[in-house]
């Protein structure tokens, strides 16, 4: 299935770097959509009507640091961030989910939020998570892309191959190289859930590109 991203959004400056990386995504070929997952409704529906319309207008804001043309926008009401994105993922056959690194990581550095965290552990999408700081690069390339992950398990490989494709970029053998890290899941999990080794999500930690965890379906750009 192409490739279809919902970039985590709440204006901050950590989902910005989210968008950053989305947009390389875009670029790539994939469908990227925005979207705002809010935690309970108004009691009263003036106050309702005002908090939605509030969060759209902060999704405009995103999609227009996005710059691809036709994102769609979207407010999900659920009391856990990962379900809602989850969920809305199902309902819009998205297959990858992006967002920023928690909130104090240092620049150049990966840190998965709680939300990317609970998905990382049999999340049923592939997920990305952008360094902090990335909104602030000048040029965010995709040259050289380095697979993680258990040999026999196909989806990281093929999703590197199509992605280096799409933008002009060759796989590597070094990390140092790399402007990307996609990780595997485990060949004996299932194929349509995130199941990353241990060793791989220690590894993420000390990421300073983006990093891609796929599951045994690999992402076609």
């Amino acid at each position: 299935m192409p490739a279809r991203a919902i970039v985590s959004y709440d204006g901050s400056d950590n989902d910005h770097d989210a968008v950053a990386l989305g947009r390389v995504f875009w670029h790539a070929g994939a469908t990227v959509d925005l979207a705002y997952v809010r935690h309970s409704a108004e009691l009263h529906e003036g106050s309702e009507a005002v908090a939605r319309a509030q969060a759209q207008r902060m999704l405009s804001a995103g999609a227009v640091l996005l710059g691809a043309a036709g994102a769609g926008t979207h407010v999900a009401l659920n009391a856990s961030t990962p379900e809602g994105l989850a969920m809305l993922a199902s309902f819009l056959d998205a297959n990858l989910i992006v967002f920023g690194s928690e909130y104090r990581t240092p620049a150049g550095r990966v840190r998965p939020q709680p939300s990317a965290q609970r998905l990382l552990e049999g999340g049923p999408t592939a997920i990305a998570v952008a360094p902090a700081g990335m909104r602030s690069w000048t040029d965010a390339r995709l040259e050289a892309i380095k697979t993680i992950g258990h040999d026999d398990g196909a989806g990281a490989e093929d999703t590197a191959a199509s992605l280096a494709g799409a933008v002009g970029g060759t796989t590597t053998g070094e990390i140092e190289a790399a402007d990307l890290l996609v990780f595997g899941s485990r060949a004996d999990g299932p194929a349509d859930r995130l199941n990353l080794p241990s060793a791989s999500l220690q590894r993420i930690e000390d990421a300073t590109v983006p990093i891609l965890a796929v599951t045994g379906k690999p992402l076609v750009f």
